[in-house]
């Protein structure tokens, strides 16, 4: 294992390769349903399939959900382009091609801008195509392989980033972003545990300050952002290991494991070449006016980075903050409805950041708390009614049973105590049974104070406000 000190002398170059699933009513190519979860070679034919004598017909939806989402990437969209063969022989394409494009690609030339902890950046998007799904190979231990064809011919958009990411932290901003930008548009819902929004990544390192790529490894058909987050940390490790090691890496694809968390190699990656790339002679050339991009383009609702702005500008929230919100377009719903009820919308906001985002499983955005209801709790805090520790559990009950939280307030008696002289009697006493406390305080260990503060809170039921009984234990102590 080398140590984090050799870690730090490199850097990481990263290159995502999504592929979204549209959603159509209808394959690519044929007229076979895309409904998920069908039973296996249920949902195909013989053009999906690919058999002799069958003749694909591009479905003309596919071209217009593609220019949505190139428009919401700031993509240039192409007036003319064309579909080849990407020629390989796995056993889930039964006709050993899959159509996709390669020269001249449906958009280029975009951006998406995300905020990290770090601050904000720029990740250019090098081309956005489309493309036909595969089938699905189901291995049965011991007994072989089955196929399953439904999801051959399933329309798809490739999305190539440039190789600007240089983190882990980075490429979850970018995924992150870049899949509300695709649920806003209406496109794709985006449903990582149905394989409909799942990422390639292209990792090499190099040496800190080098121009210079390093040879990539690529990881396929990774589905959840933590699983990138998880395989790109241990990608890292492994060429950084192997380059000290004075190993020679190899461009290879690789298969991330969920379970152990590491990577394994699955074969050399192909390149452009190895595919022998040529233009599908069955399929036209698919033209876009001026007039069609422009009429996709205004069907495309207010995006992230419009409502980014907006929760920055009219209600003061941080950058980061305000990304956050905007990822999922239900919660940025939930949000505005919320802010616009209260006299303090940071408050709302941070309380969905928080405590909100803690109560929901992943990828769910239905709250179970009217925005009016936590409106109020944020209304209530703002106005010093009630403390952080109280708001954390008000919220909690009103996930279990969304009541009215002031009846809730009145009826368990948690408004928060502010009259300083009752808070004062409290820190008295609290001094008076904690002389080690004390002791320890005035010989300078900080932990001591928050030990004291905590047994005055402990005595008020977690009533008392936290601010005055600092300001009222550090005055009677240092007195």
């Amino acid at each position: 294992m080398v140590s984090q000190s050799t870690l730090q002398k490199y850097e990481m170059v990263i290159g995502l390769e999504v592929h979204v699933e549209l959603k159509t009513k209808t394959k690519i190519f044929c007229n076979c349903p895309t409904d998920f979860g069908a039973q296996p070679n249920t949902q195909c034919c013989p053009i999906c399939t690919g058999m002799p004598g069958t003749l694909p017909v591009l479905n003309r939806q596919v071209v217009n959900y593609a220019v949505k989402a190139g428009l919401a990437t700031n993509c240039k969209i192409a007036s003319s382009t064309k579909q080849h063969r990407k020629n390989y022989f796995y056993p889930d394409l039964p006709k050993a091609y899959q159509i996709s494009q390669y020269d001249l690609p449906l958009c280029e030339h975009g951006y998406l801008d995300i905020e990290t902890g770090k601050g904000a950046k720029r990740i250019g998007i090098t081309r956005i195509h489309i493309e036909e799904d595969a089938g699905k190979l189901v291995h049965l231990e011991g007994k072989g392989t089955l196929i399953d064809c439904n999801r051959g011919g399933m329309p798809l958009i490739e999305i190539v980033s440039e190789p600007d990411i240089r983190s882990a932290e980075e490429a979850k901003a970018y995924l992150q972003k870049l899949r509300a930008v695709i649920i806003y548009t209406g496109v794709s819902d985006c449903k990582m545990n149905e394989g409909a929004f799942r990422c390639d990544v292209n990792l090499s390192v190099r040496e800190k300050g080098e121009k210079a790529f390093g040879t990539r490894a690529e990881m396929k058909n990774i589905n959840s952002f933590q699983s990138a987050v998880r395989a790109i940390e241990y990608e890292f490790v492994r060429q950084v290991e192997a380059v000290e090691a004075g190993e020679k890496l190899v461009q290879e694809t690789r298969r991330f494991d969920q379970n152990t968390g590491k990577t394994y190699s699955m074969r050399r990656k192909e390149n452009a070449d190895d595919y022998r790339y040529f233009p599908d002679p069955d399929l036209p050339i698919i033209e876009i006016t001026d007039d069609e991009r422009d009429a996709l383009g205004a069907e495309i609702p207010i995006l992230p980075d419009a409502r980014k702005v907006k929760y920055i500008e009219e209600y003061g929230l941080t950058a980061y903050a305000a990304e956050q919100l905007t990822i999922q377009r239900e919660i940025a719903d939930y949000f505005e409805k919320a802010a616009e009820l209260t006299a303090h919308p940071i408050l709302a906001a941070n309380m969905i950041l928080s405590d909100v985002s803690r109560l929901l499983q992943p990828d769910e955005t239905d709250i179970p708390i009217q925005p009016g209801h936590l409106a109020a709790v944020a209304q209530m805090s703002g106005e010093g009614r009630i403390n952080s520790g109280t708001c954390r559990t008000l919220i909690q009950t009103l996930w279990e049973k969304d009541v009215d939280p002031e009846i809730i307030v009145v009826e368990k008696g948690w408004e928060q105590i502010n009259d300083d002289g009752v808070l004062t009697g409290f820190v008295k006493e609290v001094i008076a049974q904690q002389q080690k406390s004390v002791a320890d305080y005035k010989a300078g260990k900080a932990a001591a104070f928050q030990s004291l503060v905590g047994q005055v809170m402990k005595k008020t039921s977690g009533r008392g406000n936290p601010v005055k009984i600092k300001e009222l234990m550090t005055a009677l102590l240092d007195d």
